[in-house]
Formats: structure tokens, sequence, C-alpha cells
């Protein structure tokens, strides 16, 4: 697969392309300018083909896909009642939160967050609380525990929203993390609502960990939403895996589902399974790609080509958390580099109080696209 090659996008429906200005270089809304894997658009074709696409159900065998990609990459043991397909992971965790809280319950999740971590609950009725983590003497992004706790004590909150790997700050939870944060929530009995859509853009020696792959007594209090769109680039399909392994928790959230919303379509479903089946050499190669461009990220902040821009380095998602507070910016920053820089990156703000003077760059895009996205930026920081 050739990750240098350019796809004009503008042609098409992209949100990422067509939602600002034709001379506006798209950096923001996370998915990537790759071409997806040819056994997805080789099955699609095959499946349009055929010409009929009456109500359908998942494709067979999808359901083994899912219990083999899960028992060889994470050791974890899942029968096929326990997985269900939704469209997509918003909709997942927000369908939770409405089966399982009332009106005025509290939600809790950490800060930075993807923002429908805090508008979801907020659509929902639920007070979201925020838990801020905080960089340590490593430059990492790190939990604290005490005040994650205290806010759970303080607030009866009702569910957790984890996402691992963490977007924006593209931190991977290790074992002890997740076996602390995991104690926290049986002690308190907190539903765990786990996002782990980026699990498959992992780098270097890091790991993930599905939650509820710890233990069995953990696992009957957690809802897992993974999916293969940002994996292989198909967000636009809407297909999402849903595995929840206690019966009573499954109960409640499929009760509250029924005659709510439908699963995905077939298409969708089509475009999972050859993706989770056949492309496994494509997401290699697309990892190699993605860490190079992590890489030169990391250069240009130590070489300073970006003056006065950090970061933590992420461990895994495509996407950059710069912190762009030094810059002395004063105002709207994504509007500044909109002006400036002619370039759309992720606002800050929009990640909750800890996102506050930062911005979020979407890596996944070709080697020459990111490298002029970089000059753009190093260019509007000069005029400040």
């Amino acid at each position: 697969m050739d990750f240098d090659l350019f796809i004009d996008r503008k042609c098409t429906e992209s949100l990422k392309w067509k939602c600002y200005p034709e001379d506006v270089l798209p950096l923001w809304v996370a998915d990537t300018d790759f071409r997806c894997p040819p056994a997805v658009m080789e099955a699609l074709h095959k499946r349009v083909d055929h010409g009929i696409f009456g109500y359908g159900l998942p494709p067979e065998g999808l359901d083994q896909v899912v219990i083999d990609r899960f028992r060889r990459l994470y050791n974890w043991q899942v029968s096929p009642d326990q997985i269900g397909y939704v469209p997509g992971i918003v909709t997942g965790f927000t369908l939770v939160l409405r089966a399982l809280c009332q009106k005025g319950d509290a939600v809790i999740f950490q800060t930075p967050a993807y923002p429908p971590f805090i508008e979801s609950p907020k659509a929902s009725g639920l007070i979201g609380i925020q838990n801020p983590m905080y960089l340590d003497e490593q430059g990492i992004y790190r939990i604290d525990f005490d005040l994650f706790e205290r806010q759970i004590i303080d607030n009866k909150v009702k569910i957790y929203i984890l996402c691992n790997p963490q977007n924006p700050t593209g931190r991977v939870y290790n074992k002890e993390e997740l076996l602390k944060l995991a104690e926290i929530c049986l002690r308190h009995n907190v539903i765990i609502c786990s996002d782990e859509i980026h699990c498959d853009i992992i780098y270097d020696n890091n790991k993930h960990i599905p939650i509820a792959s710890l233990d069995p007594e953990i696992s009957k209090q957690v809802a897992t939403f993974m999916a293969p769109s940002k994996t292989y680039n198909i967000a636009g399909l809407h297909a999402s895996v849903a595995v929840i392994q206690d019966e009573e928790l499954r109960k409640s959230v499929q009760d509250y589902m029924a005659y709510l919303i439908s699963s995905p379509g077939v298409l969708s479903l089509v475009a999972a399974k050859a993706a989770y089946e056949h492309g496994d050499e494509w997401l290699r190669e697309q990892l190699a790609y993605l860490q190079g461009n992590r890489d030169l990220i990391g250069e240009a902040i130590e070489t300073g080509r970006l003056p006065g821009v950090t970061w933590s380095k992420p461990q895994g998602t495509f996407l950059a958390w710069l912190d762009c507070r030094k810059l002395g910016i004063e105002g709207d920053l994504q509007e500044y580099f909109m002006k400036h820089a002619k370039i759309c990156l992720n606002n800050g703000c929009t990640f909750g109080k800890a996102g506050e003077g930062f911005l979020r760059l979407n890596f996944g895009c070709t080697r020459t696209v990111l490298n002029q996205g970089l000059d753009q930026v190093a260019e509007a920081i000069r005029k400040i």
C-alpha cells in the first residue's frame, strides 16, 4: 500500500475536506486520508454487485472473526451472545448512559476529553464530572487516582466513561493503571463504559489491554466498544462492536435499544468483517507510516521548527495534542491558525477545561501534507 499517495477527497462528501474553505488545510476530524484495505473494497464490490439490499443479519462468520481476534490479540474470551453491533461508539455509550442513568445522575471521565464525552451526558440530562489528567516529570499524562475516587464519592457517580487509548492525549494505559481504575469503580459500584476505538493504533512497545479482559469480576461492570472505523478508515460506514459480558447489564442496554436504533447496515458489516479478517498486513504498514508521521512532529517540536509548541508524544492514536500556551495567542486558537496559517486543527477548549490553550492535530495523512501543515503552523507562529 502506498501511503504517500495523495487521494483528492474534495470531490466526495468528506466532512473533513468540505467543512471549511478550499484554501484551508484540514488536519482536524479523526479519519485518515488513506485508501482502505483492498480486501474491504473487494468485499464491498462483491456485495454491491449482488444488487439486492434488503433487511439483513450480520454476515455469517462475523461473530467468530471478532471472537478469534479478541482471543488472539488480548487473550480475552468472549462468547457470541455477549457481542452486539451498533452504528457508532458515540451512539453506543450514549445508549448505555440513558439505559442505566436517571436524569441528574453523575458521569465521570478524564480530561482533556473527546468532546462527545462532555456533550452526550449533558444532552442526556446527566452531570459530567471532569477528572483532569496531569503531566508527570517525564512528560507523560497520568491519572490522579485519589482525585478520581473522591470525585466519584462526592458526586455519587453512576458511570465512568473510559477512553483507552486516550483521545486526545494518545496515552495507552498500562495494566496497573487499568486495575486501579477498575478497583475504584468496583468499590463504589460504578459501571465502566469503555471507548476503545483507537485500540489498534499503538506505537513502540505499548500494548492495548481491554479493561474487561483483566478479570471476570471486572467484566461484570463493563460495556466495551471497539470498531474497525479508525483502524481501517471506514468511519463513514458506521459499524462498531459492543461487548457486554454480564447478562443483566446486557439486557438493560438491549431493552433500552429496542425500537430505538437498528443495527449497522449490511454494507457496513460486510466491510467490518473483511477488515478484521484480511486487514492485518495493511494495518502493519499503516502503523509504520503513522509512527513515521508522529516522529516527524516530534522532531519538528524538538528542533524548534514549531517554536513555543510542546507535546506529550502519543503512545497511540493518530492525534497530536499540541500545547500552545506559551505562544501567547489571545483569543480563539483555532481561528488564529485558520486565519494566519490556513490550517484547521481541533480547538482544545472543546475538550474540556484541561484543553484550553491546546490544539489537536490529525496526522493520519500523507507525509507531504503533514509537512505542508507543519510549515503553515510555523509560518503562523512567526507572525505572532
